[in-house]
């Protein structure tokens, strides 16, 4: 038998749910609100949970990850479909490619993130302890 208590079960969305609101563009954590303010910039934290988005320095270079190798993954495929059923010439293939190599990272970036801050929720969830201690210690101290 699990020692873990039912409420913690419940409240952890699974893998599939948390790459689901990343295809959204939603927080992973609760999935109600959105991820970018425009095409180019991020909220800070979730209106709704409070999750923080970019939790440290450097944190969404892993989405550089997912960038890469999805757009390395449909280059091959996209490569061997076309070169073994011979639908394109080499050139043609290679024209129509490095494009797809230039764009599509561009316009899949916000995807990545949100993957990335998905993946993230599931295998270190907001706050890990360092940051819920740096939380309690913001609330102990006034305001100035």
């Amino acid at each position: 038998m699990d020692s873990q208590p039912l409420a913690d079960k419940t409240d952890k969305p699974t893998l599939a749910t948390l790459f689901a609101r990343a295809l959204r563009l939603r927080c992973p954590a609760c999935g109600q609100t959105k991820l970018f303010r425009n095409r180019l910039s991020m909220y800070d934290r979730c209106e709704a949970c409070g999750r923080k988005f970019d939790r440290a320095p450097g944190y969404l270079l892993g989405s550089i990850y997912f960038n890469y190798g999805i757009t390395a993954l449909l280059v091959i495929v996209f490569f061997f479909s076309m070169f073994l059923s011979q639908a394109m010439s080499g050139k043609a293939l290679l024209i129509v490619l490095s494009l797809f190599i230039l764009l599509f990272p561009i316009w899949f970036f916000r995807y990545a993130r949100a993957m990335w801050i998905a993946f993230d929720e599931k295998f270190d969830p907001w706050p890990n302890e360092q940051e819920a201690r740096e939380m309690a210690k913001n609330k102990q101290r006034p305001e100035a």
